[in-house]
């Protein structure tokens, strides 16, 4: 096997990293929802509010907490509705929804969507932890 072919290989077998931010309730629920997904296994999982987390080179922490990252298993670091999509694709359960969320249109709309939903996220989160109980770290 050459060099390249060798290289592609462990670079596919690579697990994909999920950065999140771990001090936000809303954030830990969700990505506890998605450990706890059959399929999760093949995924790496970045806490980003632990201290001497690893940040994905070339993005500083803030920017980091600000919007939801997933590096894919080629190394190639994509965040927002692209980053979701990402990691749906490697839970056998959620799979059909990154296929339908990869569409142009719908890849737009949930962008835009992600985008309100951030300038949203302390009251979405408040309430949150009102409904639920859950604390903020």
């Amino acid at each position: 096997m050459g060099d390249s072919v060798r290289h592609a290989a462990m670079h596919k077998t690579s697990k994909a990293t999920v950065f999140f931010d771990g001090g936000c309730p809303l954030c830990r629920a969700e990505i506890g929802l998605y450990e706890e997904t059959p399929g999760a296994e093949a995924l790496a999982f970045v806490d980003l509010s632990e201290p001497g987390a690893k940040l994905p080179d070339g993005l500083s922490r803030d920017d980091a907490l600000a919007r939801f990252h997933v590096r894919t298993g080629d190394g190639h670091l994509v965040s927002g509705a692209a980053a979701f999509a990402e990691l749906w694709s490697h839970l056998p359960r959620w799979r059909g929804l990154a296929r339908i969320a990869r569409w142009p249109l719908v890849k737009t709309l949930l962008e835009l969507t992600y985008r309100v939903f951030l300038k949203l996220r302390p009251v979405i989160v408040r309430l949150f932890v009102r409904l639920t109980g859950r604390r903020v770290r």
